[in-house]
């Protein structure tokens, strides 16, 4: 990748409200993705669709309070902004109950879409976008003209299918999977092996993408780049909830590789930022530079005296 710095990212796909039993947050994988990209100082925008409605209303002023380009987000009366029921279990992991149809499963191409994403360094999408007919053509006309395609597989059954799952793969230039997932692909791909490393290599052949990542939740994460394999074990954390960590893990590891970061010290990286944002409530603590550095210095001790 690139080595210059001003960089440009554009997120497509939905920006929501995690509905939780006792409060509510804005949310949505590729608006968490843009803020922790934004964070680490890629100017990024979002692709998305709102209703006309105080929840998308409320959406757009957040976005405009943390510097995050909100103006390719399209505004309908027929749907409602999207919401999203989240239910935490005592493991503080998360299942979702996502509103269907929503504004967002209905995002229409433009020229100036066309336009912003052409002129930036690298795209992320989701999977879950494509659950609906009219955002998914958008996407496929956009991933035409971008430069750098990140994929989010992010499996929410009932929404997405194998044939789908299969074109976004070959289309992108970079695969974020998590472990539960890497199973399931490799399955639906009729893969004859068992290891972890033979099903990442066989998805990277099978869609002709050089760059592959599994998480493994609190078990770290394993990259393939470029033909090599990176890994990181894990760093402990007193999960709170694991909302939005697979979002920054993703947004972190994808900015340090942007910026020339070696592939180990992105990995690196990229998982104490998962392991940090788990350690809170919601998707999108802050979290500063000296913090994250100081969590891992702390963590390679432990592991060291252990």
């Amino acid at each position: 990748m690139d080595k210059k710095n001003n960089f440009k990212a554009v997120c497509f796909g939905e920006v929501l409200w995690d509905v939780f039993p006792s409060h509510k947050k804005i949310g949505g994988a590729p608006l968490n993705v843009a803020l922790r990209m934004n964070s680490l100082g890629v100017a990024t925008t979002i692709i998305s669709r709102i209703g006309k409605d105080e929840d998308g209303d409320n959406i757009i002023s957040f976005l405009k309070d943390q510097n995050v380009g909100s103006d390719s987000i399209q505004v309908g009366e027929e749907y409602k902004t999207g919401v999203v029921n989240v239910m935490i279990n005592e493991k503080g992991n998360a299942s979702y109950d996502i509103m269907y149809p929503s504004s967002w499963d209905k995002i229409t191409l433009t020229k100036e879409m066309v336009e912003k994403v052409s002129e930036s360094d690298v795209f992320i999408f989701g999977s879950l976008i494509c659950r609906d007919e009219t955002s998914r053509s958008t996407l496929y006309a956009l991933l035409d003209k971008a430069k750098y395609k990140v994929m989010d597989a992010n499996l929410r059954a009932p929404y997405y299918t194998t044939e789908v799952l299969i074109e976004l793969m070959s289309k992108a230039d970079f695969i974020k999977l998590n472990d539960e997932e890497l199973w399931e692909i490799s399955r639906k791909l009729e893969s004859p092996y068992n290891s972890f490393e033979q099903n990442i290599k066989f998805i990277a052949e099978k869609t002709n993408t050089k760059q592959v990542c599994v998480t493994k939740g609190e078990f770290g994460a394993v990259l393939y780049y470029n033909n090599k394999f990176y890994y990181n074990s894990g760093y402990f954390i007193k999960v709170v909830d694991t909302v939005g960590a697979g979002d920054s893990f993703l947004a972190t590891l994808t900015v340090r590789l942007l910026k020339g970061k070696s592939p180990q010290k992105s990995l690196n990286y990229a998982c104490a930022v998962g392991a940090l944002v788990a350690g809170h409530e919601g998707a999108n603590p802050k979290l500063s530079d000296m913090e994250i550095k100081k969590y891992m210095m702390l963590e390679e001790k432990n592991k060291i005296k252990k």
